[in-house]
């Protein structure tokens, strides 16, 4: 799954951590390291700014500005890369990965990022790093933007809630402890209360898998899909695709929210929470 696979990678982005440096000069050569930090980089800073980006930054499916991005180096996923166009900061996100302590051994500013996971973090985020790059009001701009979209799909809400279970490829289920399960409240949209088959579909708050036995026997109200597969193609969209679990949770009790709005803060969560205010007002 593509979430996985990038906070394996330690791609995700959030929360900018780093103390503060109200008395540096703004950074004129930065580089992102990271998925998350190329949207922000491309929102906030001038294109002069951008020495380059993750290797990520063109994938539609994990984007909202590749087509931004499209100009700019991309990098590898070596410090070399990193070196060679000699910036003056280079964001990155969480990892145990050398490639950060060889930065800063060769007297790189390096700042590390931490996971977005509610559209509060990604306002503060928004702010700190439109600081960080020199550009305060921007980042005011994007928070603000941020807080508009949470507030129409506030004002969208499901009432009374409705129970919800976000469902991937094979039946993996993301867990309440995620910034896609903080969209979903602020749509009224809530994890089951009830405990269903071994450990229930709460009994990990990182996510974990359930059976396509429980959804059709004891599934939620709605099931929020990301990125689903169209056809039968392998076991894990077979899980997705089976004709029982589509006749249960047909258009009126289903959300496909692409994963590339659930990733990130930054422009992805503006068209993510729009996106899903969209589909909420389709279950009425």
């Amino acid at each position: 799954m593509i979430k996985r696979t990038i906070v394996a990678a330690c791609m995700a982005l959030a929360a900018f951590t780093a103390p503060s440096r109200a008395t540096e000069p703004a950074p004129r050569r930065i580089v992102s390291f990271n998925l998350c930090a190329d949207q922000l980089l491309l929102t906030l800073a001038d294109p002069a700014q951008i020495a380059g980006l993750s290797p990520y930054a063109l994938d539609p499916l994990l984007s909202v500005t590749t087509a931004q991005a499209a100009p700019f180096p991309r990098l590898d996923w070596d410090a070399e890369s990193i070196v060679n166009l000699a910036p003056d900061l280079v964001l990155v996100g969480p990892s145990t990965r050398p490639t950060r302590a060889m930065l800063a051994a060769m007297g790189m500013r390096v700042v590390e990022v931490d996971l977005v996971g509610t559209p509060e973090d990604a306002q503060r985020q928004a702010r700190e790093i439109g600081a960080l790059i020199g550009h305060p009001e921007r980042g005011e701009a994007l928070a603000r933007a941020l807080e508009a979209a949470q507030a129409r799909l506030a004002a969208a809400a499901l009432n009374p809630p409705r129970s919800a279970l976000v469902i991937q490829r094979s039946g993996y289920r993301e867990g309440p402890a995620s910034l896609v399960s903080a969209m979903l409240a602020v749509a009224g949209l809530r994890p089951p209360s009830r405990a269903v088959g071994g450990g229930g579909f709460q009994s990990a708050q990182q996510g974990g898998f359930v059976s396509l036995e429980q959804l059709l026997v004891d599934g939620p109200d709605v099931l929020v899909l990301q990125d689903p597969p169209r056809e039968a193609t392998d076991q894990g969209a077979l899980f997705i695709t089976h004709p029982a679990l589509l006749a249960r949770y047909g258009p009126d009790r289903r959300i496909d929210l692409p994963e590339r709005y659930t990733v990130c803060g930054g422009p992805s969560l503006v068209q993510g929470l729009d996106a899903l205010t969209q589909a909420v007002k389709k279950l009425r």
